[in-house]
This record gives structure tokens, sequence and C-alpha cells, in this order.
């Protein structure tokens, strides 16, 4: 098979905080082509999570996204906190933007928001048998309206393309394939 890896010769750091670092490479690729710069942003890894409560309804949230300059219909989620496990950062992420808390979690996916340029991945879960513990727990800057939708709602929003995040459509596609597999 042919070798495709390339072979990392330098690496610089041009900028980096919490949650965006950019890195400037420079790579040689197995036919000999110098790469440089070759721009990489590393972000902290990420999970979103289909949630199903007891009652058999899913969460969804609203919340305003800067960066696109609007409000998106997304999954419960967020960044893994240092040290955490994609478990633990699931269970902590839904408390706090849902007050929800679940008695079992699946992993569906592990996929990367954009392996061209960033390094993260997104852990794409599903969660069953959700209760509401507390009120929401949200940072400084969050806003969030929680909603519950049943699942065909759910099929729905998809279908007309209401999810403006990519992942959380991917997370959606794998829980709904999970759930008729069970099914």
């Amino acid at each position: 098979m042919k070798e495709l890896n390339w072979k990392l010769l330098s690496s610089k750091y041009l900028f980096k905080d919490n949650w965006a670092t950019l890195r400037a490479d420079a790579c040689q690729m197995p036919n000999g082509n110098i790469i440089n710069p070759y721009y990489v942003l590393e972000y902290p890894d990420w999970v979103n999570v289909v949630a199903l409560t007891q009652d058999n309804e899913v969460i969804v949230i609203k919340q305003y996204r800067h960066a696109v300059g609007a409000v998106i219909l997304e999954l419960p989620g967020g960044c893994i906190d240092p040290g955490e496990t994609p478990e633990q950062a699931v269970r902590r992420e839904l408390l706090e933007e849902t007050g929800y808390d679940f008695q079992h979690l699946e992993l569906l996916s592990i996929l990367y928001a954009n392996p061209a340029t960033g390094n993260n991945r997104t852990h794409c879960f599903l969660a069953t048998g959700g209760k509401k513990l507390q009120e929401q727990s949200l940072d400084g800057g969050e806003e969030i309206v929680v909603e519950l939708v049943s699942l065909p709602k759910l099929k729905e929003l998809l279908i007309e393309n209401q999810f403006g995040q990519a992942l959380h459509a991917s997370g959606i596609f794998y829980a709904l394939l999970r759930l008729q597999a069970l099914s």
C-alpha cells in the first residue's frame, strides 16, 4: 500500500488560548514536497448527545452562536474539560445545560469536525432514562432554551435541515439508526 502519512519537520505556535490554538507546521509529503506553513487549529475535544427522557422525549436546545450570528437548534453538549472522560463531560454538560441526569449512556461515534485544519474530535452519545434533577447551571456566556420533542418531531426537524451544527446532525443520524436497531 502506498505511504500517505506526512512527516512533521517542525511546529510553531502562533496563538494559544483556552478555546483555540493556532499552530504552523512544516511537513514533508511522501513524494518529497514540503508544505510550509500548514496551519492547524487545536481545540479541546467535544461531546454531544441525543438525550431521551423517561417519557421518551428528546431534549434539544436553542442558543445564539455569534460566529454565524444566528440562534441555532442543537443537541446538548460542549467541551471536554482537562482530566475528564467523554462520559463525564457529557453527563456534566447535560446537567448544566438542561438539569437532566440519565440512567444510561452509549457512545455512538467519534467524528472529526474538520480534519483538514482541526485536530479535535466529537464524541456523539445516546442517553436514555433522563430525569430532571435541577434547574440549569449555565456559564456566564450561555443563554440556552431547552425544548422537549418527540422522536418523530426530531426526525422531522432533521429532514427539514433545522439543525445548524453538522456534528449534531450526524449524532442524530447515528442515534436514530441505533434506536431503530434496538426496536
